[in-house]
């Protein structure tokens, strides 16, 4: 039986992978930091499909938590590893916490890098597996601390999807855009004036990237209209882009 683990399984995108994977017959290790919501999360999908489903509280964040999970992925073959947890702090960086930037970058980059290297080597070793990193629309456009982190998850999967793909194994960076997650909320963000038509749902965005993955493509943007933006992004002048996207991210 295949086995995946996704990281921040208890909401949003993590909670749509969690339940499409479960859907689709994998055995689940779900990681996340609220324990009773995780375990409740892992009964129901263990009952509604019948499949193993083990809860693994952990905060990534927590340099020795961290290492419990990558010990976790070298202690069996995994199919599928989403690297999905994450949180924005929505401050300015000059006037913000700084303890808290490097908590949002430990999760963002240093999580993602570990837990990729944990699981890709035995990947490699069987000329199978596949990783998802999901980063972020926001990592196409010039900005704060946390589009930068996103910017650093596309590339580092970019780089090394072409590394591995020809030992069988895959790598996609997934970007969203706007996502009807708790991710707003919970960083205080005002989203009121972000228009109908820029919102996905985390169900789009998980059949986006697993449809992706089975074509074989190394960045997954759902969304016609966040195609148009990094199509944009890429090629007109830095500032005429951070313009754009001004006009629709949230406001702190």
């Amino acid at each position: 039986m295949a086995i995946a683990l996704v990281t921040g399984s208890t909401s949003g995108i993590g909670a749509a992978f969690a339940e499409r994977l479960a859907a689709q017959g994998y055995d689940l290790v779900l990681v996340a930091r609220t324990v009773d919501r995780l375990e409740a999360q892992a009964d129901r999908l263990r009952h509604q499909y019948g499949g193993s489903v083990e809860a693994l509280p952990a905060d990534l964040a927590d340099p020795l938590q961290l290492r419990t999970v990558e010990a976790r992925l070298a202690a069996e073959p995994f199919a599928l590893l989403v690297n999905n947890a994450g949180f924005g702090t929505n401050q300015r960086f000059a006037a913000g916490a700084i303890d808290e930037e490097e908590r949002q970058l430990d999760v963002l980059i240093r999580a993602v890098l570990r837990l990729t290297h944990a699981a890709i080597g035995p990947m490699l070793e069987r000329g199978a597996g596949a990783v998802i990193n999901v980063s972020s629309i926001a990592g196409f456009v010039p900005g704060g601390s946390y589009a930068a982190a996103k910017a650093w998850v596309t590339a580092f999967s970019q780089g090394l999807a072409g590394e591995v793909a020809a030992r069988g194994v895959q790598v996609v960076a997934l970007c969203p855009g706007f996502t009807r997650t708790e991710f707003h909320e919970r960083a205080g963000m005002d989203i009121s004036a972000i228009p109908d038509r820029l919102w996905l749902t985390p169900d789009e965005v998980v059949d986006g990237a697993l449809a992706d993955l089975r074509r074989g493509k190394r960045v997954s943007i759902p969304g016609a209209q966040y195609k148009v933006l990094a199509t944009l992004a890429r090629h007109a002048p830095p500032r005429a882009v951070v313009a754009v996207y001004a006009r629709a991210r949230p406001k702190k």
